[in-house]
């Protein structure tokens, strides 16, 4: 989209330390509550009508609220990227079954902490198709672990696993939802080659 390579806009993926991941490395990190637009559905993301919709509920008002910042308050920004909270009612469909179609989400893109709620709900009740399914949200994950997976989404489960052996072993208990942060395009990247941060909050 080219949205990237401007370096007078401000790119959340270089600033905010929860963006920041590397293969192989598994972090314990404190992260501060952060808004997002959000939308929760149900079903197999590569199958399920409402994942399409969701994605298409978001996007537009996304970038509809990166132009009204930089109409409104002068101040540009990459669009971050589409993140994902995940679970299901029995966690083994989600981390060894993987039965997709159990599964349960929230999709969501992430406010810039400078643009002002006013603004948002501004640009949400005058995008159409989105004030009845996009909500604005705040989460407080607090202490999480993360690492960087790179590869099909359907091999996370080692990954997954390594990340949740390494904080139990650090005397931390899981809470809260499977977080993923999509760095790659799965339309124009290989399977290989995708970039996904994998995130579990703490407690």
């Amino acid at each position: 989209m080219g949205d990237n390579t401007d370096p007078s806009k401000t790119d959340l993926k270089k600033t905010v330390d929860g963006y920041r991941a590397r293969r192989g490395e598994i972090r314990i990190l404190e992260l501060p509550e952060t808004r997002y637009l959000a939308v929760d559905g149900a079903g197999d993301p590569n199958t399920a009508p409402a994942y399409r919709a969701a994605l298409e509920a978001l996007y537009p008002l996304a970038y509809r609220l990166k132009f009204a910042a930089r109409e409104t308050l002068g101040r540009d920004h990459v669009v971050p990227p589409l993140e994902g909270l995940w679970w299901a009612e029995e966690m083994d469909a989600f981390t060894s079954r993987r039965d997709k179609h159990a599964w349960r989400w929230t999709m969501m893109i992430a406010v810039p902490p400078w643009i002002p709620e006013s603004l948002v709900a501004q640009t949400r009740e005058t995008t159409r198709g989105t004030s009845d399914t996009v909500q604005v949200r705040s989460l407080s994950e607090g202490k999480c672990v993360q690492t960087l997976h790179v590869g099909s989404f359907d091999d996370e489960g080692p990954t997954i696993e390594r990340m949740h052996q390494h904080a139990l072993a650090a005397g931390y208990r899981l809470a809260g939802r499977h977080h993923e942060i999509y760095l790659s395009d799965p339309r124009r990247t290989a399977p290989e080659r995708l970039r996904t941060i994998l995130r579990q909050p703490l407690a």
